[in-house]
C-alpha cells in the first residue's frame, strides 16, 4: 500500500501539469500512487501523465462532473489517504504532502486542506482571495464546512460511506464537507501544505466560475438567498478593501480597473447563480464572501527551502531529470 495516493482531475492541462508531477517527484513522501482522471484532453496532458508514471482514468466529456471524477479517480485509490489536487497547481515546498496527510493520526479528521497563493500573472484580486481563504494560521479545529478541492486530502474509508454529489455544477468538497462534520468528523486546515494555483481566467470565466459555484451552494442549502443587495454590498466592501491594499503596495493605478471588474464579476456571477435560493449562514458569509482583517502581509517563515523548479516546458518534457 503506498503511503498515498493522488488523484489528479484534468482536461488539456499539458502546460501545467508537468509541473505538478515534476513537484510530487520531490516530496519526502516517495511511495505515493499517481491517478490522473482525465475527461477527453486533446493535448499533451494524458502522455506527460504517463511519462511520470501516473495511472489514468479516462472519462467522457458528456459525463464530466466534478463529482464523478472525483469517484472515479478515488475508486482506484490504493491508500486509505487520499489527497486531491487540480492539474493547474504545483507543491512550494518538499513536505507538502507530509504536511497534508500528518493529521490523519487522528480518527476523527476525515478531511484536510492546504493553503493557495496565485502567481505573478494572477489577478491582484485573486490573491486577496487565495489570503481570505487560505490565511498563515492553522484550523485544528474548524467549524465550518469549507475547504477546497485544488489541495485538499480524505481518507477513503470515510468517502466510502458517502462519495461525491456527482449532480453538483461544482462545490463537491463543501457538499461532501457538509456531509462528514454532521457525522461527527474534524476537518483540519493545514497552512504548511501550500501550493501554487495558477488562474488564467477571462472575465467572463470569472463570472462563470462563482456562478456555477453559486448555483451548487443552492443545491446544497437549498433555503438559502443572495439578493441584489448583497452583491452590491459585496462588491463595494471586498472592492474597498482590494484598492486600499493596492495603494499600501503602491499599485493601485495599474491594478484598480482590474479589481473593480473581478469583484464584479465575482458577486454578479454570485448573485446570478443564487436567484432562487435562501439566506446565507453567518459563518458561510464570512468564510467566502468578506474581506480580511489588515495584516502586514508577511508569510509565516518555514525553516524548509522550497522546491526549486526549471522552466515549466523542461519540467513537462523531462520527467527523467526529476527523478
Amino acid at each position: 500500500m503506498p503511503a498515498c495516493s493522488i488523484v489528479i482531475r484534468a482536461y488539456n492541462e499539458g502546460q501545467h501539469i508537468g509541473r505538478l508531477l515534476a513537484g510530487i517527484r520531490h516530496q519526502n513522501v516517495r511511495d505515493v500512487q499517481v491517478i490522473l482522471v482525465d475527461s477527453g484532453s486533446t493535448d499533451a496532458t494524458v502522455s506527460i501523465a504517463q511519462e511520470y508514471g501516473a495511472e489514468v482514468v479516462r472519462i467522457r466529456p458528456q459525463e464530466f462532473t466534478f463529482g464523478r471524477s472525483l469517484n472515479l479517480g478515488v475508486a482506484q485509490a490504493h491508500s486509505e489517504r487520499v489527497v486531491i489536487a487540480s492539474a493547474h497547481v504545483y507543491p512550494v515546498y518538499p513536505d507538502w504532502l507530509e504536511r497534508l496527510v500528518e493529521p490523519f493520526t487522528d480518527s476523527q479528521v476525515a478531511l484536510t486542506y492546504g493553503k493557495q497563493r496565485g502567481t505573478p500573472i494572477s489577478k491582484f484580486s485573486e490573491h486577496q482571495v487565495f489570503r481570505q481563504w487560505f490565511p498563515d494560521t492553522p484550523r485544528p479545529q474548524q467549524g465550518y464546512p469549507f475547504c477546497n478541492n485544488a489541495n485538499a486530502a480524505i481518507r477513503k474509508s470515510v468517502w466510502e460511506q458517502h462519495p461525491y454529489d456527482e449532480m453538483l455544477p461544482a462545490l463537491e468538497d463543501l457538499a461532501w464537507a457538509n456531509w462528514a462534520q454532521r457525522q461527527g468528523y474534524r476537518i483540519q486546515y493545514v497552512p504548511e501544505a501550500e501550493i501554487i494555483h495558477v488562474h488564467r481566467e477571462t472575465w467572463r470565466g470569472v463570472f462563470n466560475r462563482y456562478r456555477r459555484e453559486a448555483m451548487a451552494f443552492k443545491q446544497i442549502y437549498p433555503q438559502e438567498t443572495f439578493h441584489f443587495s448583497d452583491c452590491i454590498r459585496l462588491f463595494a466592501s471586498n472592492s474597498w478593501a482590494d484598492l486600499r491594499e493596492a495603494a499600501r503596495l503602491g499599485a493601485l493605478r495599474q491594478v484598480s480597473p482590474g479589481i473593480l471588474a473581478f469583484r464584479w464579476m465575482q458577486f454578479w456571477g454570485t448573485y446570478q447563480g443564487y436567484r432562487r435560493s435562501g439566506p446565507l449562514t453567518w459563518k458561510l458569509k464570512e468564510a467566502f464572501y468578506y474581506p480580511p482583517d489588515a495584516d502586514d502581509g508577511r508569510a509565516a517563515h518555514r525553516p524548509v527551502a522550497p522546491i526549486r523548479y526549471t522552466e515549466e516546458k523542461s519540467d513537462v518534457h523531462s520527467p527523467s531529470d526529476d527523478a
